[in-house]
């Protein structure tokens, strides 16, 4: 088998490309558009298919098929005058804002012939070749087209990808057998990463599942298994050690709403740190995204050992998410969050916080909850044993939580391999490095 020969490219994000290939731009294989016009207050249950920016955005969207579950629906009447962001197979919808560098250039490959529509605050391209364009699909995943974006982009917070951004990036295009060949290669092989990746998520899943109810029976049981229990009177509890008290968390600690801020408020890191919603991850608080306000009153500033709690955000599932401060630090926290300050051992107060919340959220649904207020947090109800029991749960929940959160980061190393692997493989194949036979 001959060696294969490589040429440059002459684009400084690709490099070198096989000899056979072409570097091309973007508008000689597709024709850019824009789509509908229409807000979240227009979708339906039923209705013509539309995808748009949140769909393009969501974690779940692998950017080389379209799912079902990115697909939502509008009246009939708002594609009367929108045949051209009407979609075909082989087209593209690329979202045109992202709120971070990675998500610009993040797109919907449509698959199938289906009548679907690109939604609001999306870009669409269409294919000016009869033919799948699969192999682009993986291609626009790739840092070797995507830096050509993000060298582009406009905006602090939120980068604007345009039409004109889009279509003054190159694409490589190999010929079309060979771009079939990459394409049906990656699927078998992405897809084959994808379980383990599925895998190791379902692992990490069980492990945080455990951690919460070995909380949650120690929070409520105590760590004796021989002590008489008494009824506690509250279903989610059910049955506690004698001499514990049941009392609501006001009794226990006091609740209080964060700081409102303007742009103009924020300044650089010589200010007081303000900890958001993006600052809990993995009940821990976490410093990768910080914001800082020139000034914060005295009453808002935390003290080590507070709790944390994010009350309000976009996603259900992320309200109730907390964290304990364990250092002094120059920080207060913003107006989407709650601070609880523990009257009692704050380390036993913190696994009751972090025990508490999640079974009052299971008493109501995402429609009718999107914020825990300060007079719902301090209405729940927690248990309290004795001092020296609260010191010996907190202390073994320490040890046995750092062992279960031991096994959860493996697992999530497990998965950071995998993805690498799995972008390493794609940039491969669709610049040619590796050759599909």
């Amino acid at each position: 088998m001959m060696e294969r020969e490589f040429k440059d490219s002459g684009i400084e994000w690709i490099g070198r490309i096989p000899k056979e290939w072409k570097t091309v731009p973007f508008k000689a294989y597709f024709s850019t558009g824009k789509g509908l016009s229409f807000t979240k207050a227009d979708l339906t249950p039923s209705g013509k298919a539309v995808v748009s920016y949140g769909q393009i955005h969501s974690k779940q969207n692998t950017g080389t098929r379209l799912d079902d579950f990115l697909i939502r629906f509008i009246p009939d009447s708002l594609t009367e005058n929108g045949e051209s962001s009407r979609m075909n197979k082989g087209d593209f919808i690329f979202a045109d804002t992202s709120e971070d560098l990675e998500g610009c250039g993040n797109s919907v490959y449509v698959d199938r012939e289906t009548e679907l529509y690109a939604g609001y605050h999306s870009v669409t391209a269409k294919s000016k070749v009869q033919q799948a364009n699969k192999y682009f699909a993986y291609y626009f995943l790739t840092p070797c087209w995507r830096s050509q974006v993000r060298s582009r982009v406009t905006g602090i917070k939120v980068f604007s990808i345009s039409q004109s951004i889009i279509n003054q990036t190159s694409i490589i295009v190999p010929p079309f057998t060979e771009q079939q060949r990459i394409a049906d290669y990656l699927d078998k092989k992405c897809g084959e990463i994808d379980e383990l990746i599925a895998l190791q998520e379902q692992m990490i899943a069980q492990l945080t599942d455990y951690k919460q109810s070995v909380i949650t029976e120690a929070v409520t049981k105590g760590l004796n298994p021989d002590v008489e229990l008494v009824p506690s009177g509250i279903d989610w509890i059910g049955d506690v050690p004698k001499g514990w008290k049941v009392t609501r968390m006001k009794n226990i600690g006091d609740f209080q709403n964060g700081l409102t801020y303007t742009p103009y408020d924020v300044c650089g890191p010589e200010g007081v740190l303000v900890f958001r919603s993006s600052n809990i991850q993995n009940s821990r608080l976490c410093f990768d995204d910080n914001v800082f306000v020139k000034t914060a009153p005295t009453s808002l500033m935390v003290k080590k050992g507070d709790i944390i709690i994010c009350s309000r955000n976009g996603s259900a599932e992320l309200i109730g998410k907390c964290a304990m401060v364990n250092q002094d630090l120059n920080a207060c926290f913003g107006a989407f969050m709650v601070r609880f300050r523990s009257k009692i051992e704050n380390r036993y107060s913190f696994y009751l916080v972090s025990t508490v919340i999640p079974k009052y959220k299971q008493l109501f649904t995402t429609t009718t909850i999107n914020q825990l207020t300060k007079g719902m947090l301090s209405s729940m109800v927690g248990v309290l044993p004795p001092e020296n029991e609260q010191h010996a749960i907190a202390t073994y929940l320490d040890t046995k939580c750092s062992e279960i959160d031991s096994l959860i980061a493996i697992k999530q190393q497990k998965i950071e391999t995998l993805k690498d692997y799995k972008k390493s493989m794609i940039y491969e194949c669709v610049t040619g490095k590796t050759d599909i036979v």
